[in-house]
């Protein structure tokens, strides 16, 4: 049986350095942020936007208008800096023809969707030409451009571009170096000196794990 497509708008979302968190506090924990993370996705669903699955620490939403897809992540991302001892928020998305089977959907634009999430920083939005030409003229977000990516399985370079929020600024956010979680630094459990700076922590546990082997969780410049 053949499936017609039909044009949509692919938003992933996943928490960064996810593994190092399970790794550091344990199963339960990281199952407890999953679980919040879905919760904060689905209370941040804009216009015709809707949470078609979760998948690990990421989540995908689909929309059929790019503006829908855009306000949802930017109130996703202002939920999870806005929640206390919660890892950092990277998103992507793409647009373009979907089908859909069974509430569940697949092609091109899925997995173009799923490899620019994968590309993005911590904090950060990510989008193709396809959303950036469609998100300009609504004035709703700030649109810088890349350049040309290779993108993992994705045969040809794309066109990324980041999205900012335009009503809002955000402030630099710490984290803690072992396991990624954002950090209020007034509320750190304890802090180290290391390379010349200060790094906090979320637990004596993870500043014991930094103190024996520092050199494992400073990113080589």
């Amino acid at each position: 049986m053949t499936h017609a497509s039909r044009p949509a708008t692919i938003l992933f979302a996943d928490l960064c350095g996810f593994t190092a968190l399970t790794e550091t506090h344990g199963d339960d924990d990281a199952a407890d942020i999953v679980a919040r993370l879905c919760r904060l996705t689905q209370a941040a669903l804009a216009g015709d936007a809707r949470l078609a699955k979760s998948i690990g620490d990421a989540v995908m939403v689909v929309a059929g208008e790019p503006a829908s897809a855009i306000t949802t992540v930017f109130q996703l991302a202002a939920a999870v800096q806005a929640e206390p001892g919660f890892p950092a928020l990277r998103a992507g998305l793409h647009a373009g023809p979907v089908v859909e089977r069974d509430g569940d959907y697949f092609g091109a634009t899925v997995n173009v969707a799923a490899r620019v999430a994968a590309y993005a920083r911590s904090d950060q939005i990510l989008c193709t030409e396809a959303v950036a030409d469609a998100v300009r003229p609504l004035a709703i977000a700030g649109v810088t451009g890349l350049g040309e990516v290779w993108l993992k399985n994705v045969s040809h370079p794309v066109k990324l571009f980041t999205l900012e929020d335009s009503r809002r600024a955000d402030a630099a956010a710490e984290f803690d170096p072992v396991c990624r979680m954002r950090l209020d630094l007034e509320r750190a459990l304890a802090r180290l000196p290391y390379g010349g700076r200060v790094y906090h922590f979320c637990s004596f546990n993870c500043a014991q794990r930094f103190a024996q082997t520092p050199e494992a969780y400073i990113p080589t410049k």
